[in-house]
């Protein structure tokens, strides 16, 4: 049986049956990560002691009768989720040494559902970029081919998964940082409801439009994980006190009378053209399946990126002033003086997209730009929500493009940050508007996966899940993999 092939379904299923050992299978696949990581560059901590000591715990509690659907199951963790008495670097050099002394609640939850964590992934520096090449530990491959970015920020958890060196891993997404390098990866990726998943123990980006979901192979494997993450966390004052639903059961439901809503602005100019095609692809199979189109519009779509690329840096210039060498972290040698202390320490611990990020934030704040630019952007944001909540009032799901382009060559648009901006166009009004959205695989160009996005109103991703799979049960986009992995 070839264990790295296998979804996190099937792992559960063989789990349950004897077929192997949960110890067995975390040590295949950690000899398979150390093989073949180095060309891809996904890990940033491999946890081998920790994944065999939670390997064995499951499998005494399988001989114990215990049967749950994630016990034995080895996942990764974006290394921006605190892991206690881990290395937790957020992918920069600031923090360089720093073990966080607590768990994420997110960690907790799936460690309590029995998961094995293999190990800490790569992503951009404090989750800020689209390519995963803004990390202090170097850039992450795309493994369907090794020339190409991954997308972020989630790009190590995404690689990993698509590379098959895990069946599924966690990631966050700000922006689209799980959904767009699903896309360029091949892999079903969910951004939960804000508020849905505890962003205690999350290190920030955006407090606003950060939040955690999985990236996995299929959107069975999606709800798997996600009915162990969501819930209320009193930890956080930000989770929503509201029951989760039965993810695994919307899986099954028909698509009989479902109605879709394709926006004329996602296919406009930008979009390259046969990744249109492949969207219209997937809208003909949905039809198959009994639902209904319907042309829609979102006008204010168009102000998404200015009005992002204000909130979050303003957030983020808030968020990270945490970061200035005294109690944890990169300090710099020998400060003159506590000023020198906080300018050295950031200036040399930050990279230059964090930098950028902290400076728009910190002008967008200060007193005579905050109305003109901050509060602005808020109305904005109120505005494009209330475009969803209008056109979720005539269709039950929107459908479009996850991302405008394909997986780009690395370095292609490091001299070109607005370049980069460009390729979330179709994911962050999502997080501005805080509702759910789901990437899944619609097929290739020229060898290079293709994503499809889906929406829905707050807290109906078992919609999203239930379309996903659904889907997936007339394709076989998703089981593609990489040649080499």
């Amino acid at each position: 049986m070839d264990m790295q092939q296998l979804t996190l379904a099937e792992i559960g299923r063989a789990l349950a049956s004897g077929a192997f050992s949960a110890e067995e299978l975390a040590k295949t696949l950690l000899t398979r990560i150390k093989t073949l990581d180095p060309q891809l560059n996904s890990f940033i901590t491999l946890t081998e002691e920790l994944a065999l000591q939670q390997a064995k715990a499951a499998d005494t509690r399988r001989a114990k009768g215990e049967n749950g659907a994630l016990l034995g199951a080895p996942i990764g963790h974006k290394d921006l989720f605190c892991t206690q008495d881990i290395l937790t670097s957020c992918g920069s050099k600031i923090l360089t040494g720093f073990k966080a002394p607590y768990n994420a609640s997110v960690v907790e939850k799936l460690a309590a559902a029995g998961t094995v964590t293999l190990g800490k992934l790569n992503m951009d520096e404090f989750a800020m970029g689209s390519a995963n090449e803004s990390s202090h530990y170097g850039p992450v491959k795309n493994p369907w081919d090794l020339t190409r970015v991954p997308g972020g920020s989630s790009g190590g958890s995404a690689a990993a998964v698509a590379a098959r060196l895990l069946p599924a891993a966690t990631g966050t997404d700000t922006g689209g940082s799980i959904r767009q390098p699903a896309a360029l990866t091949n892999l079903t990726g969910i951004k939960p409801t804000y508020g849905r998943v505890s962003r205690w123990g999350m290190i920030a980006y955006a407090s606003s439009l950060d939040q955690g979901g999985p990236l996995a192979r299929t959107a069975e494997d999606c709800a798997l994980l996600l009915q162990a993450m969501a819930g209320f966390d009193a930890k956080d004052s930000t989770s929503v006190d509201q029951p989760v639903d039965d993810y695994l059961a919307a899986l099954t439901q028909p698509l009989a009378g479902l109605r879709i809503g394709l926006p004329k602005e996602y296919f406009g100019t930008g979009l390259d053209a046969r990744i249109g095609e492949k969207v219209m692809a997937v809208v003909d199979e949905l039809k198959k399946l009994g639902a209904t189109v319907k042309d829609i519009s979102l006008p204010n779509m168009q102000h998404a990126i200015p009005a992002y690329y204000v909130i979050a840096p303003a957030e983020a210039s808030s968020n990270l002033s945490r970061f200035d060498g005294v109690r944890f972290g990169y300090r710099c040698e020998n400060p003159a003086n506590l000023e020198d202390l906080y300018k050295r320490s950031r200036g040399e611990g930050f990279g230059a997209e964090v930098k950028r990020r902290i400076m728009v934030g910190t002008y967008a704040l200060s007193a005579g730009y905050y109305d003109a630019y901050y509060l602005k952007a808020q109305k904005i944001r109120r505005l494009i929500k209330n475009d969803f909540v209008a056109a979720f009032n005539d269709v039950d799901v929107i459908l479009g493009p996850t991302t405008p382009n394909l997986a780009w060559k690395l370095g292609e648009k490091n001299n070109d940050p607005v370049a980069q901006y460009l390729e979330d166009i179709y994911t962050i009004t999502a997080n501005l508007a805080g509702i759910p959205g789901l990437s899944m695989p619609a097929g290739f160009v020229d060898g290079l996966p293709v994503g499809v996005q889906l929406l829905a109103p707050y807290f109906q991703e078992g919609r999203l899940l239930n379309v996903a799979h659904q889907y997936q049960q007339v394709t076989d986009w998703h089981q593609q993999t990489p040649k080499g992995f």
